[in-house]
């Protein structure tokens, strides 16, 4: 097969495998043939081919699911689609310079750390970072969601593009026993989700019932009227949450008179005024006697967006049922934050959401997939409640009770969240920023190894 078109096939085979491993939670094991074309493609004989096919597959998948950005953003939505796209590009360009330069055995082992490294460093560390689209919300709602609990959504990538590489390695020798590797090894990482995904039945610690409801940018007798609606139809609710930015300063007067009158606590999203114009993004709660006893600013703002100052701190609400953290919106997908709840000894997450209904569904579905990832790593409860839905009532094993749908406008959300003790934080949250720091020293390294004269399997 000649080359160019040996390429324009991996390319798409890699888009059509990731798109089909998102479409369903069933196909969700096709993740792994995405990663499989993407190692086909790094075997080009120059670099930069294996850079710019990766560019393709990349901008094949980023203007597909990533579409509501252009209603988000506009005529930005290009660049950012190939921002992107370019982390895609960059792991292939590396795959290829590290069998070019280290030769099979090293170039294959380190691999998996580069993709590994990348993908954390994309998702949590520089300024436009952004989590959405990784390997392992792929398995969000999957039978072997388990996965996720066993080794977090960074190892599960790890595992499977390990998968991918061993098979990769093999493709040359014999294809039988290559797709043989590849099929056994997301067998195997899917059969251990399925075991791990089995919670032993034990009676929780605490309850409490809890209510939603959506409303965006509704104004202070627009909400009066939800929330008696919402306890009106179900007296048994013992805690109340609004989304993000439900009002566009502090909880107003009336509101707090209201958790009073019905001695309800009430969590909202708000304005917490700051120094000059600044302000911060807060989510209030508004204790049974009208006054506020706990709040919490959102820690990572979005870029692009006035969404006031970042966090000065973390803490956790010491509620009657037991220490809750509160994640505000987008501050779920970056497990940075939500680790910091965890290591605090959160019990349970509650998350206030801004989601415009003008984004679209498929902008909604795919933050929808968040909750039950992160609910799954560590084991606890998730009640998040969006503006404009998709609402999630999440129990510790990931599983979604209650939703909201999108759009939903006055939708409501009830249920009990269970709370069962302090949650874990799964093993990837020191092998990420390790392979982190080795992605880094490869890509200082591989350079030098060149103008020392020792990549001589590499041809330019």
């Amino acid at each position: 097969m000649p080359a160019l078109t040996s390429i324009l096939l991996w390319v798409v085979v890699a888009a059509a495998a990731f798109h089909a491993a998102y479409a369903s939670a069933n196909t969700s094991p096709l993740i792994v043939l995405y990663l499989f074309a993407l190692l086909q493609l790094a075997r080009t004989d120059r670099w930069r081919k294996a850079f710019y096919s990766g560019l393709a597959v990349g901008l094949l998948i980023a203007v597909v699911r990533l579409a509501f950005f252009w209603r988000v953003f506009l005529g930005g939505a290009a660049a950012l689609w190939v921002v992107y796209a370019f982390w895609i590009a960059l792991f292939v360009a590396l795959a290829r310079l590290c069998l070019g330069r280290l030769g099979p055995r090293w170039g294959w082992l380190l691999i998996p750390f580069v993709w590994t490294g990348l993908e954390y460093f994309r998702s949590e560390l520089y300024y436009l970072r952004f989590s959405w689209l990784n390997v392992g919300y792929a398995f969000t709602g999957a039978p072997w969601q388990g996965a996720l609990k066993l080794v977090g959504t960074y190892g599960v990538g790890f595992l499977l593009m390990s998968v991918a590489a061993a098979a990769a390695f093999l493709w040359q020798k014999s294809r039988v026993q290559s797709l043989g590797l590849l099929c056994l090894g997301v067998g195997g990482v899917c059969l251990g989700g399925l075991l791990c995904g089995k919670e032993p039945p034990t009676q929780p610690i605490a309850t409490v019932h809890v209510a939603g409801v959506q409303m965006e940018f509704p104004s202070e007798n627009e909400v009066l009227l939800r929330l008696n609606d919402v306890i009106r139809s179900h007296p048994e609710a013992e805690l109340v949450v609004l989304s993000e930015y439900t009002f566009d300063g502090p909880v107003p007067a009336k509101v707090r008179e209201w958790c009073r009158k019905r001695g309800r606590y009430l969590i909202v999203g708000g304005k917490d005024p700051a120094p000059g114009t600044n302000f911060y993004n807060t989510a209030y709660v508004v204790g049974p006697g009208g006054d506020i006893v706990f709040r919490q600013v959102k820690a990572v703002p979005i870029q692009f967006f006035k969404d006031g100052l970042p966090a000065p701190e973390q803490k956790l609400w010491n509620s009657p049922w037991g220490k809750i953290g509160i994640c505000v919106c987008y501050d779920l997908s970056y497990t940075r934050v939500t680790d910091r709840l965890v290591k605090l000894g959160a019990e349970a997450l509650i998350v206030p959401t801004m989601d415009v209904v003008d984004w679209g569904s498929a902008q909604h579905e795919l933050h929808a997939r968040i909750a039950p990832v992160r609910a799954t790593e560590y084991g606890l409860p998730i009640f998040r409640v969006a503006s404009s839905g998709i609402s999630q009532l999440v129990d510790r094993a990931g599983r979604v009770i209650a939703t909201a749908p999108c759009p939903g406008d006055a939708a409501t959300i009830t249920g009990t969240l269970e709370m069962r003790g302090v949650g874990r934080r799964p093993p990837d949250r020191w092998l990420a920023p390790f392979a982190t720091v080795v992605t880094a020293a490869l890509i200082v390294w591989l350079p030098i190894r060149r103008r020392s004269g020792k990549g001589l399997l590499d041809v330019e």
